[in-house]
C-alpha cells in the first residue's frame, strides 16, 4: 500500500480478532497432509487493510491456502497499516498480504527509506521484519506504487511520457494530490528535489481517489498523484508518466507471516503463497480491482475465479 494513501480505522479491534483466531472458514473441507496438521494446530488468520484491493489479496493468498487444506480464516478491512501490522507482530493475525516499501518503512520506523530497486527493497524488508518475527515469502511482480498521471490530453499537448518531461511545463499546470503531499519525501518535496518541479500551484484533494480523478479530468488540475494499479487509470484512458529518475520506493506485493506460523506448518506453507505471487503482475492485479472496485463484484468471488483459472483452487467438484 504506497505510503501515502491515507487510512482511518476506529481502535477496538485487536480483541475481536483474538476471537476470530479460533476458528476456520466456514464451509470448507481441509483435505491431505495440510488438513491433518490444521486438524490440532491454529487458524491461520489472514488480515487486511481497509481498501479494495487490500481485502482482494487476502482472499487470494487465503483461499489458495484454503485449496490446499490450511485452516484459514480472512478478516478482511480491519483499519490501517498501523492496527494491522501491530495485530501481525502481536499474535491475533498471522499473515498480511504487505506492499515491500510501505512495510520497510513502517516496521523499520522510517530508519530504513525504501528505493525503486525491487530487489534491494525486499532485502531489506527480510531483515527488518526478522527482528519482529516476521517472514516474507516470495515478493509478485505486482506492485501498488505511487504515479504522476496526466490526462491523455495533456499528454498529447506537451509531449509528456516520462516525470522528467513534466520540467518544461510544470510552472503552467496545477498538481493535485492528498493533503499530506506539500510534506510528504515521494510527493511534492521529492518531485522538486529529483526532478526539479515546482508546479503552479497545489490543490489538496484526496489520496487517489474519486476527487483527484474528477479534478483531473475536469482540468482543474493538469497532473496528479495516483496510484499504479487504480483501475480508472485505464477504464478513463490516463496517461501514466514514467517515473524515469527512480523517485517512488518499490512497493511488490509480498505476504509477511509469523515465523512461528511458517515453522508450524512446513515449507509447504511459503510454497502455496509463491505460486500465487508468481502469476501476479501489476496488470493482473488492476484487471482484479476493475472487476471490485468498477463492477462491483465481491472480492472473494473474483479471487476465487481468477485462482481457479490459473490452477490454483479446485474446480467445482474437485475438492473444498
Amino acid at each position: 500500500m504506497p505510503k501515502l494513501r491515507r487510512v482511518v480505522r476506529a481502535a477496538g479491534v485487536i480483541t475481536a480478532l483474538a476471537c476470530a483466531a479460533c476458528t476456520t472458514t466456514p464451509g470448507r473441507t481441509l483435505l491431505g497432509t495440510a488438513a491433518r496438521l490444521g486438524a490440532s494446530r491454529p487458524v491461520i488468520t489472514v488480515g487486511s487493510f481497509d481498501f479494495p484491493e487490500s481485502v482482494l489479496l487476502a482472499y487470494l493468498y487465503a483461499d489458495a491456502l484454503a485449496a490446499r487444506g490450511y485452516p484459514v480464516r480472512v478478516l478482511p478491512d480491519l483499519g490501517p497499516r498501523e492496527l494491522v501490522d501491530a495485530a501481525l507482530m502481536t499474535g491475533p493475525i498471522k499473515l498480511v498480504p504487505e506492499y515491500a516499501g510501505s512495510a520497510l518503512e513502517f516496521v523499520s520506523l522510517d530508519r530504513q527509506h525504501a528505493t525503486a530497486n525491487e530487489a534491494a527493497t525486499t532485502a531489506a524488508l527480510t531483515r527488518a521484519l526478522a527482528s519482529r518475527g516476521i517472514v516474507g515469502a516470495r515478493p509478485a511482480a505486482a506492485q501498488d506504487a505511487n504515479a504522476v498521471v496526466v490526462t491523455a490530453t495533456t499528454a498529447a499537448r506537451f509531449h509528456l511520457d516520462s516525470t522528467s518531461d513534466l520540467a518544461r511545463v510544470a510552472r503552467r499546470l496545477i498538481f493535485g494530490g492528498p493533503p499530506e503531499c506539500p510534506e510528504r519525501p515521494y510527493c511534492l518535496p521529492g518531485l522538486r528535489r529529483v526532478y526539479g518541479l515546482r508546479f503552479r500551484a497545489f490543490v489538496a484533494l484526496d489520496a487517489g481517489g474519486p476527487l483527484t480523478r474528477q479534478a483531473l479530468e475536469s482540468g482543474d488540475i493538469g497532473a496528479a498523484l495516483l496510484f499504479t494499479t487504480d483501475p480508472d487509470i485505464r477504464a478513463r484512458h490516463l496517461v501514466v508518466l514514467t517515473d524515469d529518475r527512480g523517485l517512488q520506493p518499490a512497493e511488490n506485493v509480498v505476504p509477511v507471516l509469523r515465523r512461528a506460523t511458517a515453522e508450524r506448518y512446513g515449507p509447504g506453507l511459503l510454497l502455496a503463497l509463491n505460486a500465487v505471487s508468481a502469476h501476479l503482475t501489476t496488470a493482473v492485479l488492476a484487471s482484479l480491482d476493475a472487476l471490485v472496485e468498477i463492477r462491483g463484484r465481491a472480492a472473494k468471488a473474483v479471487a476465487d475465479s481468477w485462482l481457479r483459472s490459473q490452477g490454483l483452487l479446485a474446480r467445482s467438484g474437485e475438492g473444498s
